[in-house]
């Protein structure tokens, strides 16, 4: 099995608690003292947002277990520059509001620099998957 270094899990932790306490500022006042409905996607995206943050503040203490988090976060943000962001920016489109969260979302890069790929590798890529039923069939 890998082994990821004390420094490695360290550097994740550190990942894990720069999300944790910046979605905490920015994620968390705004649930806790919204006074109106909010509109169906804004208020999808603001829940998904805390309880990514809640699951990042679990990572601070189980790094290696909270990894489908973070790779779901390196997954889609990856897809989003590729199909929105860079079509735009190729085309000439890409407004300028739009710059802050571009700058936010390519951020991403830190997830791919803090997430141990030979763990990764060998934990869900090698290792045999769970079983689908009780019983075991030899071919």
């Amino acid at each position: 099995m890998n082994q990821v270094s004390v420094f490695r899990l360290y550097v994740l932790r550190a990942l894990y608690l720069l999300v944790f306490i910046g979605l905490g500022v920015q994620i968390w006042p705004t649930i806790i003292r919204h006074a109106t409905p909010w509109e169906f996607m804004h208020g999808v995206e603001l829940c998904m947002l805390a309880a990514f943050s809640l699951l990042c503040g679990l990572g601070i203490r189980y790094p290696l277990q909270m990894l489908p988090v973070l790779m779901w976060e390196l997954i889609w943000k990856t897809i989003w520059l590729a199909i929105v962001a860079l079509p735009l920016w190729l085309s000439g489109n890409l407004e300028e509001k739009m710059l802050p969260n571009v700058f936010a979302i390519s951020l991403v890069v830190l997830v791919y620099l803090a997430i141990p790929w030979p763990y990764v590798y060998s934990h869900y890529v090698k290792k045999p998957g769970d079983k689908w039923s009780k019983t075991q069939h030899q071919a």
